[in-house]
């Protein structure tokens, strides 16, 4: 249910601040004009995508909440463009979200459910993004966090209350949903099924024209995909780092640097000693006694606090102030005056009084500083380091702040300044055929790299204490199509393979009427001028398929366990490598014991297709209700816009 809801519901104040809140926050109803008639028509009707009920949905809306939810892919893919997942189909899923959820507002409110500001307030408070350092809700820090994305309290309280409002309506259709028995039986003897067929393959490449575009046919061709050869955003960083060697041995501990540093850490360096006991804490100075006189009798100190009603614990090595700080000092006076394996005298406590066993005693004998000289001049040429790093680094960015260049302030510090290839958001050097990665140094940078403008330099920690960063970006190249007089070797390429991919297609449509008029799968493809790959002969159960999948089943096959007994469709292969042809001679249906465990499997597997059924029929009947009237020209104009096509 709440993988449901994460895909189902997805805000701009969601993917700013907490995805893990993603089940709550919708896309949000931003710059909604509410005071208008439900209608389309004339120039009115173009500024929104469609009209759910009462509601309408805003073309900048839909513009908005698409580049969210690219916003959002970009969490996985960093390279994505707005053009590639619109032309993937991105635009539509997002208008079909934003239509199911102000359908299912309407009809929660139609029916009298509410999220009132209570509800509201103690969502907002288990947010994790809003909680202060101590670990609880700020309203300094949702204040600021609302101002960072810029969005009102207002924006999150109605996005919380719709996704609320979503909760109450469709989580009741997942109680008491049950695949019947008889179903999930149907099903489970699928699993035993054997099927016979044969797959061929038309290849594009076979089909695709040898002769070359005339140069309108490519133009028109470039045109109508040029979402395919849309470039990344690429940029150009130019850095420099500075560590130890930036402090020209500012950082070798003096002699009295050393003895200071011994002196304040001297407890490190005194003698010490830790002990591991056995404890037990009873109720009384009598119950105490009695435990301690049995383990000097020769009891285990387990068997006699047992016999008492107490438990005995393992407790160290600690150290004489750890136990007084955990009990008291007069516990800790008990437990460091008895010898190892004696059993110390009860003491008192806040808790009640103590009695232990000594386990073991460890004594460390006190360092002089002749001894740990080295060790000493270690740590202060550590802490001399972090403190002179960070102090060049603020130095450095009050330089910046002033206005100083990235040059000037790597001259001053001795740094050198080095200057990337073209790079892309995740990293790659843009036209790289080997798959080259930019200095693993830049990496904690790249994402402030691709969020500022040029002549913006900036300082990072790199390694806390060790080393800094000091980058700008001088270059900025945006996402764009590639043009055509670059890449019309590509282009002509693409045309040809799609050129052939249409051939394909209309080969296998004969293969498949030939299929149907009584030919066998040879003797359609005979019947081909190219000579075609040979014929796949499959003869297979689900069961043999299923074992398949960790491997990942080929789509044909997949297909082929989907059709119809005497049937034969035709697939697209991937990556426009041609047609398949699947083609299913016979089904024979597998037998099933009733009492077979694949029964219970496939009934408790079903179960979630059936919640998902539910939710899916419930939110059509919600739509149907409520009314939706798409505005096509509208969404055909947004898709323009996000396409870059005006």
């Amino acid at each position: 249910m709440i993988s449901f809801f994460q895909k189902f519901f997805q805000s701009k104040i969601g993917l700013a601040i907490t995805f893990a809140f993603l089940a709550l926050i919708a896309f949000a109803f931003a710059s909604m004009d509410v005071a208008n008639t439900a209608t389309f028509g004339g120039i009115a009707g173009g500024d929104r995508v469609a009209v759910v009920g009462d509601e309408r949905i805003s073309t900048s809306e839909l513009s908005r909440a698409t580049t969210n939810a690219v916003d959002q892919v970009r969490q996985e893919n960093p390279t994505i463009t707005i053009p590639e997942f619109v032309q993937g189909g991105g635009l539509t899923q997002v208008l079909d979200r934003l239509i199911d959820r102000a359908a299912i507002a309407g009809f929660a409110e139609d029916i009298g459910l509410r999220a009132g500001n209570n509800l509201v307030n103690s969502e907002i408070r288990t947010i994790p993004a809003f909680r202060g350092a101590d670990g609880n809700f700020s309203d300094d820090v949702y204040r600021q966090a609302l101002q960072s994305i810029g969005v009102s309290d207002a924006d999150v309280r109605e996005d919380l209350g719709a996704g609320l409002l979503a909760q109450q309506v469709l989580q009741p259709t997942s109680f008491g949903a049950v695949m019947p028995r008889g179903i999930a039986r149907e099903y489970a003897q699928l699993f035993r099924e054997r099927r016979q067929g044969s797959i061929a393959l038309l290849p594009s490449t076979i089909y695709a024209p040898e002769d070359a575009p005339t140069q309108k046919q490519l133009s028109t061709y470039y045109q109508e995909n040029r979402g395919r050869y849309v470039r990344p955003e690429r940029r150009i960083i130019r850095y420099a780092t500075f560590g130890a060697d930036a402090l020209e041995g500012r950082i070798e501990p003096t002699e009295a640097e050393i003895a200071r540093y011994y002196e304040e850490n001297s407890g490190e360096y005194a003698a010490s000693e830790e002990r591991r006991y056995t404890q037990v804490i009873a109720s009384t100075q009598a119950q105490a006694q009695a435990i301690a006189q049995a383990v000097r009798g020769g009891q285990s100190i387990e068997a006699a606090a047992q016999a008492a009603g107490f438990r005995a614990v393992p407790l160290g090595p600690n150290t004489k102030s750890a136990v007084a700080q955990e009990s008291s000092s007069a516990v800790a006076n008990a437990y460091f005056a008895a010898n190892e394996g004696a059993v110390t005298a009860p003491a008192r406590s806040g808790l009640g009084w103590h009695v232990a066993r000594i386990e073991e005693v460890t004594r460390r004998a006190g360092r002089p500083l002749a001894d740990v000289r080295g060790e000493v001049a270690d740590a202060v040429r550590q802490r001399k380091l972090r403190t002179g790093l960070a102090n060049l680094g603020t130095q450095v960015e009050e330089q910046l702040d002033e206005g100083r260049s990235l040059a000037q302030v790597a001259r001053d510090i001795g740094a050198t300044v080095n200057t990337t290839q073209p790079v892309t958001a995740d990293g790659s050097i843009y036209g790289a055929d080997d798959g080259a990665q930019i200095d693993e140094t830049l990496t904690p940078a790249l994402a402030t790299a691709f969020q500022m403008e040029e002549s913006e330099p900036q300082i990072a920690e790199i390694r806390p204490g060790e080393e800094y960063l000091v980058f700008e970006v001088s270059r900025i190249t945006d996402s764009a199509a590639a043009p055509l007089s670059e890449i019309s070797e590509q282009v002509t390429a693409d045309w040809r393979i799609a050129r052939g991919l249409a051939a394909a297609r209309e080969a296998a449509g004969r293969v498949i009427a030939r299929l149907q008029q009584g030919s066998s799968m040879a003797e359609a493809l005979a019947a081909e001028e190219p000579n075609l790959p040979p014929v796949q002969n499959i003869d297979l159960t689900r069961e043999q398929l299923a074992q398949l999948r960790e491997q990942r089943v080929p789509p044909p096959l997949a297909l082929m366990f989907s059709m119809a007994q005497g049937t034969a469709k035709r697939l697209e292969a991937a990556g426009r490598q041609g047609f398949y042809v699947v083609d299913l001679e016979s089904i024979e249906a597998g037998e099933l014991e009733d009492g077979s465990p694949l029964i219970a499997q496939a009934q408790q597997q079903l179960g979630a297709t059936v919640v998902q059924e539910y939710q899916q029929q419930l939110q059509d009947a919600m739509r149907r209700e409520q009314g939706v009237e798409r505005n096509d020209n509208a969404i055909a104009a947004v898709r323009r816009q996000l396409l870059g096509d005006n």
